[in-house]
Formats: C-alpha cells, structure tokens, sequence
C-alpha cells in the first residue's frame, strides 16, 4: 500500500516539475472522462435511479468497446498532446472530430454485430448521449484548466496590455491570434480607430475607443504594446501613431501585409516592431510594372554589382517578368551564393547564370558579352563608399571610371539596346574621389551616346537607399544591438532617403522611358537628419537616450557634405511622364575632346593618388574637395 501511495505520489511532483501537462497523464483523465461519462450516461437513461433490472454484462460490453476505441482515436488525433493551458477553438475541433470519428465507428460496429445477433450489444440510446457527454466534459475541463492557470498561475496583472489601432478584420484576426498563442503572456484592453461609425462600438468583448483619445488613454493606462492593424494605412500615419506612443515607453508593433501571412493565417511571430523604414516623412513610389513588361519579355539581360544591394534588388524586380536569360556578374561570392539560393526558391534558376568576376577583368568581361550578346545591361557594379574611395583613389578609378568605359565600349560592338548605369547624387558638385569618379563615368556613357546609334546610355541618379549595406541604418542597428554609441558624423548632416524596393523600380522604369543620353533623377522626398533617424531607432528599440545608450558626433569624414545637393527643382530639371521621375539638364561633352582626358586618367593609375585626383578635378572643373587631403589640389588652382 505504501509502495503505491509512493508511486503516486512521485507521479505527481514530477508533473509539477514540468511546465506542461504530460500528454500521459492528459490520457488518463481523458480515459477518466470517458468512464465517468458511460457511467453518467446509464443514470440519465435510467432517470437518475439506480438500474436494478439491467444486465450488468451489457454495459461491461459497452464500456469494453467505448473505451478502447475513445482512446485509439485520442491516439490518432493526438488529442493528449495538446497543451491543456492553451486550449483554443482549434482544439476544440479536434476533438470533436475525434469524439465524433469514434461515435462513428461504435455505431458501425453496432450494427454489424446486430447483423450477427440480431441485438444491438450498445443501445444506440447510450452511444448517442455518451458522444455529448464525453466531448463537453472534455473541452470544460481543458477550459477550466485554462481558466485557472490564467487567473492564479499567471493572473492577468502579471500579463503585458495591448492595445490595437483598426477596428477591422485586421484588428480582430489580430487579437484573436494573440488569444490563441500569447493568451498568457499579453492581453488586449481595447481597439481604437478613426472611423466614426465603429466608435463606441463593441468588437470582441472590446470597446472601440477613438483615436483622437489614444494618447490620454496611454496616459492613464499601463500599456506595453500598441499594434498597427490597418493593411493599407500612410507611412506618416505610422510616424504620426508611433510619436504619440513612444513618450508613454509603449512599444510600437505592426500587422504584416496579408499576402505575407504564413499560409494565410497570421502568426504572432510576424507582428514586427516599426521599423525606421516605416516612419518615411514621405509615401513610397508605387510604379505600375506591367507597363515594363513589352521592354523586359523575352529580352537577355545582363546585371553588373548583381549581388548588391541594388543590383539584387534589380534581379528580384525582374523576376517578376517574363524574360528570356539573366546574367548576372559580381566579383563577391557569398553575397552571390545567397543570391543563388533565393532564386533557386523562386524559380529554380530558371534561364538565369551567375559569374563570379571582376567587371576589370576585360578578357573575361568580353567572352561573357559575346557569348550572350545582351539586349539590357543594367550596370550597377561600383565602388560607393565615400571614406574607403577617398583612401583607396586608384580602386574607385579603375572600377567606376574603367569598368564602366570597357562595359559601355563593348555594349556597342557587340549591340545591346540598352545601358542603363546607376549613379549617385553625390555626382552632383562632387566633394569626393568616390562622387567624382562616379561623375566621369556618367560623362562618359552620355558622351558616347550622342558618338553611335546602336546602343541607347541611360544614366539613373538616386540619394541614400534605407538598409542598403554600409548605410547608416544597419550601422545604427547594429550599435544598438551591441549597446555602443551611435556615431553620427555632425549634428546637422542631412540626407535623402528611399527604399531600395522602389529605387530599383525607379531605375527599371527610367530605363525603359529613356531614349538615350538622358541622366534621370528621381524625387527623393524631404532630406532627414541622420541625428533625427539616430534618435528615432533608439526610441523604436525602446532605450532612452542618454541613459541606456548615447550618439557619439565623430565629426565629418573626408570628402563628406553637410549636406547633399537638392536634384529634383524645377531649374535644372526636365518633367517627364512620371511625377516621380525628372531628366537633369546637364549638357554632354564632346566625346572627342572627354575620351584623351578619360584615357589619360586611367594611364595614371600606377602614379601618386595626387596626380590622379588633380586629372580627376581638370576632367570635372566642379568637383571641388571637402575635408580632404586634396583640398591643396584646389588652393594650388586657385593660386595658379
């Protein structure tokens, strides 16, 4: 007797050593439950009076075969293995469908051993009331599990509040899958909404409260979270909601878009944080691109820098068409075998080659061109890094300036349509060797140009891309991961931003616009302080400044503006077709007198950066250095 009350007792502080209910003793009160209800079932058939007449082995024949087949089909639907605490209307169904699968099958069995006896061994009267009895007990007790564990295990003042702005269908998907994954953890006090008609309103056993109240409600109530639960909703909107929740240290998360959702259901685990990206002063550019499909269908095209950040970009953009062979070349291999694998998933590489190489590898360069003869290049291989380009003058000449002018000269000897280049506001009065080399190259395929008739340059210049690798949004990530300063250079450096996304859509719809000769630059919207975004992401991270974490002011490095040239005024600009898109005025030298100038440039690669540089400042008069090492370039002219 000792041994067993031993036994049991063991039993039961290793269950509560567990954080959940084992799916074993789950069994044994299911099994419980089920004896508990044939028993139940014999007093209501018999109206509650002990059964004098009946034939004892007929209902130890019924609990023989219900029994046996409630618990193998509690095995088959795995009904024990569900965790009693986080029962939700999912399991709900299942077992019902497992009570119902076993109702089922005692009703066959019952009549075929009728066909063989000609009596029924279960009376259908106790199967029937059994199957109700056993499926309600079993789904009370699970819910009055829960129920406990919620209210004295894990009450609900130890759980994080929530609140969701949009009372709609996103709203109410929203909470219910915090119900039914993070019921313990999080709990959600109301909705709130601009739309008048759903004000006051009851939504899920939830008021719906308006807007314009969220910040004394905030004010008044603990709240941890505030999620974003509108699918088309203004990033403004999104900069708008998360000002008003930050000074309260609430955090602020966002439902993804439906078309993201796994399987068509929402997870928790996708509702994000706002993310810098997301609080944008402007609304992205959203380009119809079924209107690119007759210049993409059937075409080969060719992507330099493929493995970029905006040369990737390019490459997922054109997988949405129907093109004819991708070539796609970069010299780095990781970045190219991640490239790889996530095309690989999309179309298993359909019709699309990778080259590892370097576009000043001229040799190699030109047996690839030949082989495939592109229709489209999309040259987008530099090197962009101000700081490093100012240290490292030959590199930025020998790629950005070289590379391009091999790439642009064999475009037409072997006959491409298109060259589309990227370039970069920083071309604009250039301050650095990076912004200068960059310049040239643009000079030069606009040139060359206005030279044949076979091959139309067209040159795209956009501002800072958000995320793209080396910006400053990852860098100050990537600091506030690590607890470390954020490092900003000046208090009041500003920059124009956009999202790589609709950058490179941008630079697939100019080029298909553009006629030849043409520099496009693209409406980059107000130009943010980087101090601003700095501060912004350590709000979003839900640190204070000055006390969790710092910025750090480094001063401006060499060859940085303070501030980037404004491209898009109606003085230097031409409208085309798309508000986004302008043609800079810029007139195209002579290709005659630019090319001595260009090759002597690159025949000075092997000499001192100095000498370089100076040939880089005669080719662009404009370019003029900023805390620089070559700013005694320009005193020296300005003397002479």
């Amino acid at each position: 007797m000792k041994s067993g009350t031993s036994l049991i007792k063991r039993l039961y502080l290793k269950v509560r050593k567990l954080n959940i209910t084992p799916p074993w003793a789950v069994m044994l009160l299911d099994i419980f439950v089920v004896f508990f209800s044939v028993a139940l079932t014999l007093f209501i058939r018999e109206n509650f009076k002990f059964p004098t007449s009946i034939n004892y082995s007929d209902w130890l024949y019924a609990l023989l075969m219900i029994i046996p087949i409630r618990f193998l089909y509690f095995i088959i639907f795995q009904t024990n293995h569900l965790v009693v605490r986080y029962t939700n209307t999912r399991d709900v169904v299942k077992i019902y469908v497992s009570c119902l699968t076993g109702s089922v099958t005692i009703f066959l069995i019952n009549v075929l051993l009728f066909l063989i006896n000609h009596r029924f061994p279960v009376p259908n009267s106790v199967w029937i009331i059994e199957f109700f009895i056993t499926t309600t007990l079993l789904v009370l007790y699970r819910f009055s599990f829960k129920m406990y564990y919620m209210e004295t295990v894990h009450p609900a003042k130890s759980r994080k509040n929530i609140i969701i702005f949009g009372a709609g269908e996103s709203g109410v998907i929203t909470k219910r899958t915090i119900d039914r994954d993070n019921a313990t953890k999080y709990k959600v006090l109301s909705f709130f909404d601009e739309d008048s008609s759903k004000i006051g309103m009851q939504l899920e056993s939830l008021p719906v409260i308006s807007y314009a109240k969220l910040s004394l409600y905030l004010k008044k109530n603990d709240i941890s979270f505030l999620i974003i639960a509108v699918q088309k909703i203004s990033n403004a909107k999104v900069n708008e909601i998360t000002n008003i929740a930050l000074p309260y240290n609430v955090k602020v998360l966002k439902v993804p878009p439906v078309n993201r959702w796994l399987n068509g259901n929402l997870s928790f685990k996708q509702i994000r944080k706002v993310r810098i990206e997301d609080l944008l002063t402007r609304e992205p550019i959203k380009l119809d691109l079924s209107l690119l499909n007759p210049e993409i269908e059937g075409k080969t095209i060719m992507i330099t820098g493929a493995a970029g950040s905006i040369g990737s970009q390019i490459v997922r953009q054109l997988l949405q068409f129907n093109y004819g062979n991708l070539i796609l070349i970069d010299e780095a291999e990781t970045p190219c075998f991640y490239l790889t694998n996530e095309i690989m998933q999309i179309n298993d590489m359909r019709n699309v080659k990778i080259h590892i190489m370097n576009i000043c590898d001229e040799s190699q360069l030109k047996r690839i061109i030949f082989k495939y003869k592109p229709d489209i290049i999309y040259h987008a291989a530099a090197y962009k890094h101000v700081p490093m380009m100012e240290k490292n003058v030959h590199s930025a000449v020998k790629v950005n300036v070289g590379g391009t002018k091999f790439l642009a000269d064999l475009a037409v000897e072997v006959g491409v349509k298109k060259f589309v280049m990227v370039s970069t506001d920083k071309a604009v009065n250039p301050t650095n060797v990076m912004g200068a080399s960059k310049r040239i190259a643009e000079m030069y395929v606009q040139s060359l140009n206005s030279q044949q008739d076979t091959t139309k340059f067209i040159t795209t210049r956009f501002g800072n891309v958000l995320d793209s690798n080396g910006s400053v949004i990852p860098i100050f990530r990537k600091q506030i991961e690590e607890g470390l300063p954020l490092t900003v250079t000046h208090p009041d450096i500003t920059r124009y931003f956009m999202t790589i996304k609709e950058a490179c859509q941008l630079v697939i719809t100019a080029g298909a616009m553009g006629q030849g000769g043409e520099i496009f630059i693209f409406d980059m919207g107000e130009s943010l302080k980087v101090d601003d975004i700095a501060k912004k992401m350590i709000e979003l991270s839900g640190l204070k400044l000055n006390r969790d974490i710092t910025i750090k002011y480094t001063g401006l490095r060499p060859g940085e503006k303070l501030y980037e040239e404004l491209l898009a005024n109606e003085e230097n600009t031409i409208k085309t077709p798309h508000s986004k898109i302008m043609i800079a005025k810029v007139n195209p030298q002579p290709y005659e007198q630019l090319v001595p100038e260009i090759d002597k440039l690159l025949s000075l690669l092997d000499e001192n950066k100095f000498i370089i540089v100076e040939q880089m400042k005669h080719i662009v008069p404009e370019y003029v250095s900023n805390n620089s090492a070559f700013e005694a370039l320009d005193k020296n002219q300005k003397n002479g």
